[in-house]
């Protein structure tokens, strides 16, 4: 599996501002050349690609009002948020592990691994979900055999759905999806993606439009969801 091209990864930012000069050119674009056992039409999720690096998005695919999320409450410094160890989407037949990812020492966003059955990943530069802010997970579209991987049939989440997320304190927090969208890994909307929100929310990303010809997928697949519910552990 190739690493995400983007080298500057956001992490967490206190203004909109900080976060504009942080976020420069981040592109998901850690996919694998492998074709899928049944190779996806331009749009669709495809081929072994890690999601690690998307940072913008262009207009939607699928866009609804999404509900509105409860406000988080902010950990004290003593008491950092608990990290997402489970991420559940029965509607899709995801139920994975959550593997932490950070930064390589080159600056470049770890992948999730690549292998068959491979689990989805939290990136840890990004909050807590629950917390205020977008919590970022990637996830593989193929598996290195070209089976499904983890996050294959994102596409079909539907607004509404949920997402549940379990955490390492037991608490549990779920999410409904409010829209998608596929974006060209050239003109990916970074500060859409990635950039402050005014409540908790949650982005699962995967790579998308297999190209046959080059072996490579083109875009990346956002779903964008919003905190509708957290129960104490």
């Amino acid at each position: 599996m190739d690493s995400p091209n983007a080298t500057h990864p956001p992490r967490r930012r206190k203004n909109r501002a900080a976060a504009l000069l942080f976020l420069g050119a981040l592109v998901l674009s850690g996919c694998g050349t492998a074709a899928p056992s049944s190779a996806p039409t331009a749009g669709t999720p495809s081929a072994t690609q890690s999601a690690a690096s998307a940072p913008e998005l262009p207009s939607p695919a699928v866009s609804t009002t999404a509900a509105t999320a409860p406000a988080a409450k902010v950990p004290s410094p003593a008491r950092p948020a608990p990290a997402p160890v489970t991420v559940t989407v029965p509607t899709i037949g995801v139920q994975s592990p959550l593997v932490k990812l950070g930064l390589r020492k080159n600056g470049s966003l770890e992948v999730p691994p690549d292998g068959p059955g491979a689990p989805a990943g939290w990136y840890s530069g990004s909050p807590s979900p629950g917390e205020t802010g977008p919590a970022v997970m990637l996830g593989h579209v193929n598996a290195t055999d070209g089976g499904p991987g983890v996050f294959a049939n994102l596409r079909g989440l539907k607004p509404g759905t949920e997402i549940t997320v379990r955490l390492a304190d037991r608490s549990t927090a779920v999410f409904a999806v409010t829209r998608a969208a596929a974006y060209s890994k050239n003109s990916f909307p970074t500060l859409e993606v990635y950039g402050n929100t005014k409540g908790p929310e949650l982005r699962l990303i995967t790579c998308d439009g297999y190209d046959p010809a080059s072996g490579l997928f083109n875009d990346n697949y956002v779903v964008y969801a919003k905190l509708k519910a957290k129960t104490a552990g």
